[in-house]
C-alpha cells in the first residue's frame, strides 16, 4: 500500500506518519511506501518505507510527481494557517485552494479509486451567533479567508466523490492542542500556547478574553480520527463526506485550572498566563465556533477525545522533559 501525506513535515503530518509506520497496515494492507510531501523537513527519514518530497503543493508538477499513477490513500494536511491567510489573500488561494485542487486532480488521475482524507477546519463556520452549537448540518458562512478555502475544498471533496473520481472524506478539525515548539501564525496559536508555555516554565501572552470558549481536541485523538476515517467503508458515509470531530468547550480560565492540577501532581513549576489582548486576534476568534456537535463522527466510529486533563498529561509525557 502506498500512502501520501501532504504537510508530512509538520506536527500533525509527522505524528500521523509515525503512527502509520508503527501500525504497519491500513485497511488491512501492509504499508510499503509512505511519501511525505512538504515545503520543509527537519531531518532525514529513518524508515526505508518513507520517501520525502520537498516542494509546494501549489505546483501541479510537484504534486503529480509525488502522487504518481498508483496510490491507495492520500492524507491532505498541507495548508497555510489562518493568520497568514488573512494577511496574504492571494497566497491563501494559491496554496490552500489551488494546492487542494492539485491534490484532488492527482488522485483523480491515478489508477483505481484512491481514498483521500482532507484536513478541514471548524473555521468553515461563521456569520451567525457563534455561541450556538455547530454541527455538520450548520450552514457554512466562514468569516476568514482560511475558513473559506477549507469550505471550498470540502465541497470539491464531496463532488469528486459523487462523480466517482476518488473516495473522499473531510475531517473538520476543532483547534488541535497541545502543539509543541514555538507559536506560529495561526490565529488559534494561543490555544496551545496557554498550555505549552506555562508547562515549559515560560510566560504565555494571552491575546483573547479569559472567558472566551473554543472547541479543542487532543493531537492523539486527531491522528486516531484521521486513521479511523480512512478505514470507514465508503457505503457508511453518505453524500456529505465532511465530519466535524467532537471536542471540549475550553476557555483560558478552564485551561489554567487544568494545568495547575497537572503541575501540582507532576511537580512542574508553571510559567504565568499574562493578559496581552489583541483586538485583531479576538476579532477572528469571535467568528469561530464556541462548541461543536461531533455525534455524526462518533456514529461512524471516530473516537471521543479524553478528558482535558488527560490531553494535558499526554503532552507532558510526549514533549516535556523536567
Amino acid at each position: 500500500m502506498k500512502i501520501i501525506i501532504t504537510g508530512g513535515g509538520g506536527f500533525l503530518g509527522s505524528q500521523l506518519a509515525q503512527k502509520l509506520l508503527e501500525r504497519g497496515t491500513l485497511n488491512g494492507k501492509p504499508i510499503t511506501e509512505l511519501v511525505l510531501l512538504d515545503a520543509f523537513f527537519r531531518g532525514e527519514p529513518t524508515d526505508a518505507r518513507v520517501r520525502q518530497v520537498q516542494g509546494d503543493i501549489s505546483d501541479r508538477a510537484t504534486v503529480f510527481n509525488a502522487v504518481g499513477t498508483q496510490v491507495d490513500v492520500i492524507f491532505h494536511l498541507a495548508s497555510m494557517v489562518s493568520g497568514e491567510c488573512e494577511e496574504r489573500f492571494d497566497d491563501a488561494l494559491r496554496v490552500n485552494l489551488d494546492g487542494g485542487r492539485n491534490i484532488f486532480e492527482a488522485a483523480r488521475a491515478a489508477e483505481g479509486k484512491p481514498r483521500v482524507i482532507f484536513a478541514s477546519s471548524v473555521a468553515c463556520y461563521g456569520g451567525m451567533d457563534m455561541s450556538q452549537m455547530m454541527s455538520d448540518r450548520t450552514k457554512q458562512l466562514p468569516q476568514t479567508t482560511y475558513g473559506m478555502t477549507k469550505a471550498m475544498c470540502e465541497m470539491l471533496v464531496n463532488d469528486h466523490s459523487r462523480k466517482g473520481h476518488f473516495d473522499g472524506r473531510s475531517v473538520r478539525l476543532p483547534t488541535v492542542i497541545i502543539r509543541p515548539g514555538k507559536p506560529n501564525a495561526a490565529a488559534s496559536s494561543w490555544a496551545s500556547g496557554m498550555f505549552r508555555e506555562p508547562l515549559n516554565g515560560e510566560p504565555c501572552q494571552l491575546p483573547i478574553r479569559r472567558d472566551q470558549p473554543h472547541p479543542m481536541t487532543g493531537y492523539r485523538t486527531v491522528i486516531d480520527s484521521f486513521i479511523a476515517l480512512a478505514e470507514v467503508p465508503e457505503e457508511k458515509l453518505g453524500k456529505d463526506r465532511a465530519f466535524v470531530l467532537p471536542a471540549h468547550r475550553v476557555t483560558p480560565n478552564i485551561a489554567e485550572q487544568v494545568i495547575q492540577q497537572v503541575a501540582a501532581e507532576r511537580g512542574i513549576q508553571l510559567g504565568p498566563i499574562m493578559d496581552a489582548f489583541d483586538a485583531r486576534i479576538q476579532g477572528i476568534v469571535d467568528n469561530w465556533p464556541q462548541q461543536v456537535d461531533g455525534s455524526r463522527a462518533l456514529e461512524i466510529g471516530l473516537p471521543q477525545p479524553p478528558d482535558l486533563k488527560v490531553i494535558v498529561e499526554q503532552f507532558v509525557d510526549d514533549f516535556i522533559t523536567h
